[in-house]
């Protein structure tokens, strides 16, 4: 039962990828979303060949070959040793393909994340350029350290403290990709209009109900996302799996309602995209944990998420000045982060106090290497093949700029048109 439970699982993940997709484009201008939709596709394309022609083998899996060194008395597993160019292990071991199949489709969760950071002004092929070197080879790097049998998964065997926790992805897939996010904003900066005089102007999405739809697909996507990574990394008992689809559902609906009743008092009127973002971090927080966790610290998880998003996306907007069409950095960036120490702070442990130092452990490996790596590897990038489309293509829109044609061709007006340029 295991083998087709973890299969179904396993399927139910490119709905979340789709949910994503429609929110992302839906938040930015009509005149870029058929490349938003696009530059999905290419980018999940693009990460699952990268990933399965090389990041395979350097994530690595429980109990596969991994490189190692020792220091301090410590064997430190840094990297995996597996088979590049799609090779899988020649035993027949069902095992390892059932995780390639799984990371096959969070890389490209991971992937889709800075996508939507870079909407509006991200051209495809510096997209396509820096989704295989994200999936191919730094996605890798945290996938093996948490999922893939690496250090911070032996964290018991070389440090007496439990070992890292995350199930669904909240780190190695939300964090990791919000990271990246916050790496190509700073790289290829704010959408033409959207600062005036170091105020900013809103730039409305063009279609909200495409982004609640989203909400209701991503939903069912990350109850298989949670479940297929506990069953694969955490070997999740069928009554655990049964806590984790739960306490999706409720991270979800706690996120989403805790940012509706936020922005009601905050604006007198909520409002739906960033109730949308609260849902979604709702169902990111959750991650970390899922069936580790009780319903009751599922709610208190996903209220917390859902109402912080509505002060990060601010907050960044307004004071960092860091423009974020659907608001990524903060949805999976800052509500996985919340998601990875909630994950210490309720989860049934007896060593709590040890836990939450091991998360945090991780946090400070994401924020202190992978979020460097990341970056760098965008500014390099960005000196090869310019992220950013040129200042006509900016203002005319991706669509006619890189496809030569819009979405909506019977629509002229824009809502922005008479924004300061």
């Amino acid at each position: 039962m295991s083998l087709a439970v973890c299969l179904l699982c396993i399927v139910l993940i490119p709905l979340a990828l789709a949910g994503l997709a429609l929110i992302h484009q839906g938040l930015g201008r009509s005149r870029s979303a058929a490349h938003a939709m696009l530059a999905t596709l290419c980018a999940v394309a693009v990460a699952a060949i990268a990933f399965v022609l090389i990041g395979a083998g350097l994530a690595g899996y429980p109990g596969g070959a991994m490189h190692a060194f020792f220091a301090g008395g410590v064997r430190w597993n840094v990297l995996g040793a597996g088979p590049f160019l799609g090779h899988l292990q020649e035993t027949g071991a069902l095992f390892p393909k059932l995780v390639l199949a799984m990371q096959v489709f969070t890389v490209g969760i991971a992937a889709l994340i800075p996508v939507s950071a870079g909407n509006d002004r991200w051209r495809l092929i510096a997209i396509c350029i820096s989704t295989a070197v994200f999936a191919g080879l730094l996605y890798p790097l945290f996938a093996h350290w948490a999922w893939g049998g690496g250090w911070l998964s032996q964290m018991t065997a070389s440090f007496g403290l439990p070992n890292f926790i995350d199930a669904g992805g909240a780190g190695v897939v939300q964090v990791a990709g919000g990271l990246a996010a916050l790496s190509v904003a700073w790289v290829i900066g704010p959408r033409q209009g959207k600062y005036h005089e170091e105020m900013a102007t809103a730039i409305p999405g063009h279609n909200i109900v495409l982004v609640l739809f989203g909400c209701l697909l991503a939903l069912v996507g990350w109850i298989g996302l949670d479940a297929a990574g506990s069953l694969l990394f955490f070997g999740a008992t069928p009554e655990r799996i049964v806590v984790t689809v739960i306490n999706a559902a409720l991270c979800a609906a706690a996120g989403g309602l805790a940012a509706v009743i936020t922005t009601r008092v905050r604006y007198r009127k909520a409002d739906a995209s960033l109730s949308a973002n609260g849902w979604v971090a709702g169902l990111v927080a959750g991650s970390a944990a899922c069936g580790t966790v009780s319903p009751l610290a599922a709610i208190f998880i996903g209220l917390v998420a859902g109402a912080m998003v509505t002060f990060v996306v601010e907050a960044l907007e307004l004071k960092l000045m860091v423009d974020d069409p659907s608001g990524a950095i903060a949805v999976h960036g800052v509500a996985g982060v919340w998601g990875l120490l909630a994950c210490g702070l309720f989860s049934a442990t007896d060593s709590r106090a040890g836990l939450l130092l091991t998360q945090l452990i991780g946090v400070a490996t994401l924020l202190g290497v992978m979020l460097p790596l990341i970056h760098v590897s965008n500014l390099l990038l960005n000196k090869i093949v310019p992220y950013r489309v040129d200042a006509d293509g900016d203002w005319q829109g991706m669509d006619i700029r890189e496809l030569g044609a819009g979405a909506y061709p019977e629509f002229v007006m824009h809502a922005d048109e008479f924004v300061p340029r």
